[in-house]
C-alpha cells in the first residue's frame, strides 16, 4: 500500500473527469446528449485495450462470469450518462457536481434495499444530512410553475441531474454485486461497449455531423474518460476506499474554477450551503465504513483458526 500515490492518483483521476464534464459542456449546445454518450464511450475503449496489453492482462481481464450482470449495470450506467450529458447543457457545470454528490448518499440507501446491508442510526442520520444538502441546492428550482422558460429548462436540468444520481447510486449497487466474480478491468471494458451500443439508440432522435473542433472535443472526452476510469481503478491499488474517497470532493472547486473562467459561471449561496451538507454527510458515511472495516479486521485477526 502507498496511500500517497493512491492520493496523486485520485486527485488526477477528478481532475480529468472535471475536464471530460467540460468537453461535454461545450458542445452541449448543438450534440444531442446520446451522440454525446456514443463518443465518451466508444473513444474510451482503446484506451481501456491499451492499458490491459500493457498489463499483460487483456485475455484475463476481459473474462467475465456474469454476462447479464454486465448488461444492467450498463443500462442504468448508461441512463446516468445521458441525464448527466443532458444536464450539463441546461446547467452551470458547478451545480451539475455538486448535485451529483447525492450519489454516495443514495447507495447507501440502495445498498440495504438491494444487498441486505445493515444501515443504522449514525448512517443513516448521515443520509438524511446529506438529502437535506440536496434539497438545498434544489429549493431556487422547484419554482418551476411560475418562472420564465429559461428558468424552467433550469429545473429540468437540476431534475435531471437528480435522477442521474440515482442511476449513478444504482450502477454501484450492481458493480458491489460484479465485484465478487469479475475483474475491474472487465467491469469497465463492457461497460464501455454496453454504453456505445445502448447510445445508438438514440440516433432516430436527431443526431448532427459535428463540426471539427466540436468532433474534437468529443473525441477527447472519450479519451480522458478512459484515462480517468484508468487513474481511478489504480488509486485503490495504493490505498483504501476510506482513505481516496474523500479526495472525490475536490472535483467541486475545480468545477467552480472551469464553471467561472471558461462558461462564466458562478456558485450561487445555496449551492455552496448544500455543497457543505453533502460533502459534510459524505465524510460521515466515509468515516463511519472505515469505523466498521477496522472493527472487522480487529474480529478477524481476534479469530482462532477453527473460527
Amino acid at each position: 500500500m502507498n496511500p500517497l500515490r493512491g492520493i496523486l492518483l485520485k486527485l488526477m483521476s477528478v481532475t480529468i473527469f472535471v475536464a471530460m464534464a467540460s468537453c461535454i459542456k461545450a458542445v452541449a449546445d448543438h450534440i444531442p446528449p446520446g451522440e454525446a454518450v456514443f463518443f465518451r464511450s466508444l473513444f474510451a475503449i482503446p484506451v481501456i485495450l491499451v492499458w490491459l496489453a500493457w498489463q499483460h492482462d487483456l485475455k484475463q481481464g476481459l473474462k467475465t462470469n456474469n454476462p447479464m450482470g454486465h448488461v444492467w449495470r450498463g443500462l442504468v450506467g448508461t441512463a446516468s450518462m445521458a441525464m448527466g450529458f443532458t444536464a450539463l447543457g441546461l446547467l452551470p457545470l458547478p451545480e451539475v457536481t455538486a448535485i451529483g454528490y447525492a450519489a454516495p448518499v443514495l447507495t447507501v440507501i440502495f445498498a440495504a434495499m438491494f444487498l441486505g446491508e445493515q444501515v443504522r442510526v449514525f448512517r443513516l442520520s448521515a443520509v438524511v444530512l446529506g438529502l437535506v444538502g440536496v434539497v438545498v441546492i434544489l429549493m431556487p428550482r422547484l419554482t418551476v410553475i411560475s418562472v420564465e422558460s429559461a428558468d424552467k429548462l433550469e429545473t429540468i436540468g437540476a431534475f435531471l441531474t437528480l435522477i442521474s444520481a440515482v442511476f449513478m447510486a444504482l450502477a454501484q449497487v450492481f458493480i458491489r454485486k460484479l465485484v465478487n466474480t469479475e475483474s475491474t478491468a472487465a467491469i469497465v471494458f463492457y461497460f464501455s461497449i454496453t454504453a456505445t451500443l445502448l447510445s445508438l439508440v438514440s440516433l432516430p432522435f436527431g443526431w448532427v455531423v459535428p463540426e471539427l473542433p466540436e468532433l474534437g472535443l468529443l473525441i477527447m472526452a472519450g479519451i480522458l474518460g478512459g484515462i480517468g476510469q484508468i487513474l481511478l481503478t489504480m488509486s485503490y491499488r495504493f490505498a483504501e476506499t476510506s482513505v481516496i474517497a474523500p479526495f472525490e470532493y475536490i472535483s467541486i472547486l475545480l468545477a467552480v474554477i472551469v464553471g467561472y473562467t471558461i462558461f462564466d459561471e458562478v456558485l450561487t449561496a445555496n449551492t455552496l450551503a448544500g455543497v457543505a451538507l453533502v460533502i459534510l454527510a459524505g465524510l460521515i458515511i466515509i468515516y463511519r465504513e472505515r469505523k466498521l472495516g477496522l472493527e472487522r479486521a480487529r474480529q478477524r485477526e481476534a479469530m482462532t483458526p477453527q473460527g
